[in-house]
């Protein structure tokens, strides 16, 4: 069984992020909640550790995987420049379920990128997510928290029952909405495009940006 972090009379939620945290430093992989499913996090920075991802989902190296950032500023060391469309999005969804690809910066492992140049990051809306990334003081990535070809996990439970000791720690903050992961746009191309469909709607996007 890997460790549940978890908020109780002993551990408070600052404990918790800490401890996650520290995982995360030491090169670990933890399973945490976002505002629509788990995920899986490492430390973005580490090659070892991205690896690792790779083997616990049983996932294929050709298949990228996404960022979650601790605070929009963290963004500019990942990527070569923001697009005016780009901006738009961040400013309209950021926090939030909107993931967005960039041009990735040369420091950005081509695991994560799946030698496609491009990287997929987001500033969730989950407070506990954005919180391990602040005290790891390092991107998470973000890819879901399950085996690959198996469903979701909505719940610490759920990622248990699939993952079991192949993880260093699940941060157990709640159920999530188990809804649709993120929406995924490409800002690379001329005129953006949705790559996933997700909680946010095109139309939505539109609405919002008029993009």
């Amino acid at each position: 069984m890997p460790r549940i972090l978890k908020i109780n009379t002993g551990h408070s939620e600052e404990d918790v992020i800490g401890s996650a945290a520290a995982i995360i430093s030491r090169g670990g992989v933890i399973a945490y909640p976002t505002e629509t499913i788990y995920g899986l996090g490492a430390d973005a920075t580490n090659e070892q550790a991205i690896r690792k991802i790779f083997e616990i989902k049983g996932r294929n190296f050709s298949n990228p995987v996404s960022l979650i950032i601790g605070r929009r500023e963290d963004v500019h060391p990942l990527v070569r420049a923001i697009p005016k469309t780009a901006q738009k999005l961040m400013d309209a969804f950021w926090p939030g379920p909107l993931t967005i690809v960039f041009e990735a910066a040369g420091c950005v492992s081509p695991l994560l990128t799946a030698k496609t140049g491009k990287i997929g990051i987001r500033l969730s809306g989950h407070d506990g997510a954005r919180q391990i990334a602040l005290a790891a003081g390092k991107p998470l990535t973000a890819t879901s928290a399950n085996l690959s070809g198996l469903p979701e996990c909505a719940t610490a439970d759920e990622v248990i029952a699939q993952l079991g000791d192949r993880l260093d720690a699940v941060v157990d903050l709640g159920n999530t909405s188990g809804t649709a992961g993120s929406t995924i746009i490409d800002t690379t191309t001329e005129q953006p495009v949705i790559l996933r469909a997700g909680v946010i709607s095109r139309e939505e996007i539109l609405q919002k940006t008029g993009i």
